[in-house]
């Protein structure tokens, strides 16, 4: 059941089904669209839309499948291959992280994107609503070594003016983290900088993701959807390497470190 979710964007509320589907599983190819409708908490039309996102006809046509493949499901509860939901987000994380090291198998790429990243002063770090996070936490990292770093991770009228100012202080390029579900604002953001001329290196959960139009060089790292809101160990870890190539493209990068060690003991900023 959980292999017919993956692949599909689902809203919270389609999401909050699939998970009352996965936690009754053995029950699921039986209820009617409105006994799953009060067992889900929703609407009993948000379960026909939840059916139709998953390319069926209508709630019916879903319940029959299942109905088919139930059999399958049952020799895999035999066999104790089947998980609960977190362990299944989990593996699901897992595999992601194995699909991760096979595109890195060619690191062409990220060593292109470190030399854009190290040699844009300054550089401008692109993160908006979901992606916030990953755009703060690179920016944080990336401070250390690298002399003049802009963390854009707030939109409003303010967001094209801090990235003309990044272009007139003399910025070449913009890393950008861009996540499900895409801010409109992240890819008008990111057309513009195309248009000023910088050169739009992006981690995003797919290379058919909308930001990929406005995006130079696109690094996809795949998210997980299993769980209510996604799971983005991919795309964390893509950033890390990322700063790791960047750090090579530096030649004053360990020195920096280094330097920071020095003050941060001094200060007593961390507990050992």
């Amino acid at each position: 059941m959980q292999q017919l979710f993956e692949g599909h964007r689902l809203t919270p509320t389609q999401r909050r089904i699939a998970h009352c589907m996965v936690r009754r599983a053995a029950d699921a190819p039986f209820l009617s669209s409105v006994e799953l409708a009060e067992l889900a908490g929703v609407s009993q039309p948000s379960v026909t839309r939840f059916a139709v996102a998953l390319g069926f006809d209508g709630y019916p046509a879903l319940r029959r499948h299942l109905r088919e493949v139930a059999p399958a499901d049952a020799e895999q509860e035999v066999a104790g291959e089947t998980y609960n939901e977190y362990q299944q987000a989990v593996r699901a994380e897992i595999e992601n992280l194995q699909h991760l090291s096979d595109l890195l198998a060619d690191p062409g790429p990220v060593e292109r994107a470190g030399r854009l990243l190290a040699t844009s002063r300054p550089l401008p770090v692109l993160g908006l609503r979901a992606a916030s996070s990953q755009a703060r936490g690179f920016g944080y990292f990336a401070a250390k070594v690298h002399p003049d770093v802009r963390v854009l991770d707030e939109g409003g009228s303010m967001l094209l003016d801090r990235i003309d100012s990044a272009r007139r202080a003399g910025a070449t390029a913009l890393m950008c983290f861009a996540l499900p579900r895409h801010p409109r604002e992240c890819v008008e953001a990111l057309a513009y900088a195309g248009e000023q001329g910088l050169t739009v290196v992006t981690v995003a959960d797919s290379a058919f993701a909308p930001v990929a139009k406005h995006s130079d060089l696109l690094l996809p790292a795949a998210i997980g959807s299993g769980l209510s809101f996604d799971t983005v160990c991919a795309p964390m870890l893509l950033g890390r390497v990322l700063l790791e190539a960047m750090c090579d493209e530096l030649p004053d990068a360990q020195a920096r470190l280094e330097e920071f060690d020095v003050r941060a003991a001094a200060r007593g900023l961390f507990v050992e």
